[in-house]
């Protein structure tokens, strides 16, 4: 307990504003040693102007014309290095300039807060309080935030990895460890002040409609962050062993093509289920886990627009679908669906939303897509799976529970796991009522 008290101690307002204090008067040292060394540069150029001038009369004495050339040529290539080192040292006090001025603004804020303490400055800057420059907002007070996961601050070793980059410069390529961070509930991720690797040899995006059913060429993005490097291993990869999300997705040509066009027992067609609504009332919607977003593909073929939140699970999920030529989200199910409330015509989810997810946090989730449909609005749940009590016991009562009318359901065994037994996949059709 002791250890503890001193250890809370140490990360007092007092010792943080110190700390602060001895940062920005190490930094106005260096400062002043910059300085120092630009006046001792100008010194020398001066010098170097004074030789040239001497040079040129020692010339008139019958020093060799030719000596005189080259030393003055030698000369003029020092000036020209001094030159440049002039430069970088105003750059290096432009950048210290903007440091000072951040941790002075820091300083002043006085508002950070408490579990920032022992964190870097650049991610106080990014997730701390900052006073607005044209003082208090009626609705918003006389201070502003960066929104960021609750679970961020519980992860400070991965949090300072993650912010760890020079400021301006090209951000490390951490995509699978920044996905982890959103996957255990830093979602979303802290801005930072950084450049994304460019893919080499960029091209211009396929155009529509051809970029819909084809390929994207393997220049389209940056594969650092995947097993497979181009796009051939993706489409391909379902004939090997392994287990992979969505393994056999970016093969356009098998299962995808024929994707929602079929109705029966075990794949609700897209037609039929938009002919549960007046015809042209299902306009805007949301796929969750849309995979490739095929499923976007088909609506937009019958004038509605979807936006497909993905994860890049071992491939470019949400590139692809940028590719195509569609709008995708890259968040986890985790995190609070950023649209209004009573705003979307149809929401739909295959195999995302299943019992992997707590029972709690699935009747959060529920109630969350309950809140963006309008009135009349759609929730079609493609391929739930579940354990069959769990299906009677749990599932059907939440469903319930939330408020949802269910306007069609089929149930049906779930073989594909010899592992795991009796398990049950759900197709359902719900309405968000009118009352």
């Amino acid at each position: 307990m002791e250890n503890q008290a001193s250890t809370d101690s140490f990360f007092t307002p007092k010792k943080e504003q110190k700390c602060q204090a001895n940062t920005m008067k190490n930094m106005m040292k260096v400062l002043l040693l910059i300085v120092a060394t630009n006046l001792v540069t100008i010194y020398f150029l001066s010098i170097a102007e004074s030789h040239f001038i001497s040079d040129a009369r020692s010339m008139k004495h019958g020093t060799s014309i030719l000596t005189a050339r080259i030393e003055l040529t030698t000369c003029r290539s020092n000036m020209e290095e001094l030159k440049d080192e002039l430069k970088k040292s105003q750059l290096e006090v432009r950048e210290l300039h903007f440091q000072l001025n951040s941790a002075y603004k820091l300083g002043k804020s006085n508002s950070i807060h408490d579990d920032l303490s022992d964190l870097s400055n650049e991610i106080k800057l990014s997730l701390g309080q900052h006073i607005l420059p044209f003082g208090n907002h009626p609705k918003m007070g006389s201070k502003i935030s960066s929104s960021y996961g609750s679970a961020c601050l519980k992860l400070k070793e991965e949090l300072m990895k993650y912010m760890n980059y020079r400021v301006g410069g090209e951000c490390p390529m951490d995509d699978v460890s920044a996905q982890k961070l959103m996957l255990m509930g830093c979602e979303p991720l802290p801005r930072r002040r950084c450049h994304p690797k460019t893919p080499k040899n960029y091209t211009e995006p396929t155009l529509k409609p051809m970029s819909i059913w084809s390929i994207p060429p393997d220049t389209s993005i940056v594969w650092d962050s995947y097993p497979c490097k181009n796009y051939s291993c993706l489409v391909k990869r379902w004939r090997h062993p392994g287990v992979f999300d969505c393994k056999d997705c970016f093969d356009l040509g098998r299962r995808e093509w024929f994707r929602w066009l079929r109705d029966n027992d075990f794949d609700y067609g897209i037609d039929n289920v938009l002919a549960m609504k007046p015809k042209g009332t299902i306009r805007i919607g949301l796929d969750i886990g849309g995979g490739v977003g095929t499923f976007a593909v088909r609506m937009m073929e019958r004038n509605v627009t979807i936006i497909t939140t993905t994860m890049n699970f071992d491939g470019p999920f949400n590139s692809f679908i940028s590719s195509r030529g569609f709008l995708s989200m890259h968040m986890t199910v985790s995190q609070r669906f950023p649209f209004f409330e009573n705003t979307l015509d149809i929401v739909h989810s295959m195999h995302v939303l299943s019992n992997w997810i707590p029972e709690i946090m699935f009747e959060f989730i529920l109630y969350d897509i309950y809140r963006i449909l309008r009135p009349g609005g759609l929730f079609w749940l493609d391929h739930f799976f579940c354990f069959t009590k769990q299906l009677n016991e749990t599932y059907i009562p939440m469903f319930e529970r939330v408020n949802f009318k269910i306007l069609r359901r089929t149930i049906w065994r779930k073989n594909d796991n010899p592992v795991v037994k009796n398990e049950v996949y759900l197709n359902a059709v719900l309405e968000k009522p009118f009352k």
